[in-house]
């Protein structure tokens, strides 16, 4: 697969920014989202379509700094996301467990040992229900949706819920076109 070579360059040759910076206004960010809602499936809404906007414009850096010409497949598309987007966006990389294809629709699951936004931060029992790392579930939707793919992206576990690890389910199907038909 071409990421790995290609990627581990790119990776090193772009600027970083402090992990505990990221951690910290990222933190900030999500509070003041739980402070302007009404509800936690509303703040869990407005992290989605934040990091959905953000997907749709961090794609077109990804893919021209990791200089992918073309995924031959869906698991390429997988692996670009779970190894090559994360490592470059995160600093973090995460497996990917490609899950059997049914009805067109590809499932793959991105298991996470570590997640660098969890990082100082415990979940008040009143906030069980938040999907705090829900802004990644949004970037890889707005992203994929920028190449014309339709996903739907949940947390299966979550280490701020006492989970061994962070999983997110992406499920994705190729959008149609009029033409297609």
């Amino acid at each position: 697969m071409q990421i790995r070579k290609s990627n581990k360059v790119v990776v090193n040759r772009i600027e970083k920014v402090n992990s505990e910076l990221l951690t910290l206004t990222y933190g900030a960010i999500v509070s003041q989202i739980i402070k302007d809602s009404d509800t936690v499936i509303e703040a869990n809404e407005q992290l989605e379509k934040m990091g959905y906007n953000i997907g749709q414009r961090i794609i077109d850096e990804y893919l021209s700094k990791a200089e992918i010409k073309q995924c031959r497949d869906k698991i390429d598309v997988a692996e670009n996301i779970g190894k090559g987007a994360m490592q470059m966006f995160l600093g973090v990389t995460a497996e990917v467990e490609v899950l059997p294809e049914t009805d067109k629709i590809f499932t793959f699951n991105l298991h996470f040992v570590e997640n660098p936004l969890n990082d100082f931060v415990e979940l008040p029992e009143h906030l069980q229900g938040l999907n705090y790392s829900n802004m990644i579930a949004g970037a890889i939707r707005g992203a994929l949706s920028t190449i014309h793919w339709i996903a739907t992206c949940r947390f299966l576990k979550d280490q701020l819920k006492n989970d061994d690890k962070t999983i997110l389910q992406v499920e994705m199907i190729r959008e149609k076109f009029k033409d297609d038909e």
